[in-house]
């Protein structure tokens, strides 16, 4: 396997009893690279990332993670193999402060005088949160402050910086901007921007046509729980990716998939 290659994915496959919810999925993505998985609703997005991140369990085919295969029993054996991802529900606990999201399920502790009981390194924490949101330009007034009292965009970049924080060796996002409105999906997209001039490669689940054509370098179309298009980015338009994924057209090699 090239040494290039971030993921590789063969033959994924995920069936809900009769339903096919993903059909022989083979993917990759190398260095650097961001690519964008476009595809109407149902049509196996979604549930392609959640075969690689371990939320469910596939039906089979197989991952490697640069070069090793691997196959995880949850997200958070995903999370630790440096698998972050960024999904709709954020999962971020509206009742804590920014850096206690970020460290949530990963705490950083220390040796105290309690002997085998340890105590939270708050300070550490809080550095390292910094750093996180100055690696990727978030801009947080106040880290101190709960989820539950920020904005739909300064919840999303918390989420995001989640990733720059821990040095995730692949960053997946999920419709990060879905529910946004114009200046907060244009904070987000910069987070986007810096993540690639940094050169850290980026899977990206987005209906937006604009956003896709503005932040990514190739597009791969699902229809009907497979790949039925990659397209570089260079070599297409917007108007040649809605035909991928209504069906009007097919590549060659994907047509007898189809």
């Amino acid at each position: 396997m090239s040494e290039d290659i971030v993921l590789k994915t063969e033959d994924l496959t995920k069936h809900y009893g009769g339903v096919h919810a993903l059909e022989g999925a083979d993917f990759v993505l190398r260095k650097g690279e961001h690519v964008a998985i476009m595809g109407d609703n149902g049509a196996g997005k979604s549930t392609f990332v959640r075969q690689i991140t371990g939320v469910e369990q596939r039906t089979r085919g197989r991952i490697w993670l640069y070069g090793d295969e691997v196959s995880f029993s949850g997200p958070l054996d995903a999370r630790e193999a440096g698998i972050e991802t960024v999904f709709q529900t954020l999962a971020l606990a509206d009742d804590l402060d920014v850096p206690d999201n970020l460290f949530l399920g990963r705490e950083l502790t220390r040796w105290s005088f309690l002997g085998p009981f340890r105590v939270l390194n708050y300070r550490a924490m809080r550095d390292a949160t910094l750093a996180g949101l100055e690696k990727t330009a978030v801009k947080i007034p106040n880290i101190r402050n709960t989820i539950r009292n920020m904005s739909g965009g300064q919840r999303q970049c918390v989420a995001i910086a989640r990733t720059a924080t821990f040095h995730s060796r692949l960053t997946i996002m999920d419709e990060p901007t879905a529910a946004l409105g114009v200046q907060e999906t244009e904070q987000v997209e910069n987070i986007i921007k810096t993540l690639k001039e940094q050169g850290e490669p980026l899977i990206l689940i987005s209906h937006n046509m604009r956003q896709v054509f503005d932040l990514v370098d190739r597009i791969v179309v699902f229809r009907r729980g497979r790949i039925c298009a990659n397209l570089l980015k260079a070599e297409t338009d917007g108007q040649d990716v809605v035909a991928y994924i209504t069906g009007a057209k097919t590549q060659p090699e994907y047509e007898e998939a189809a």
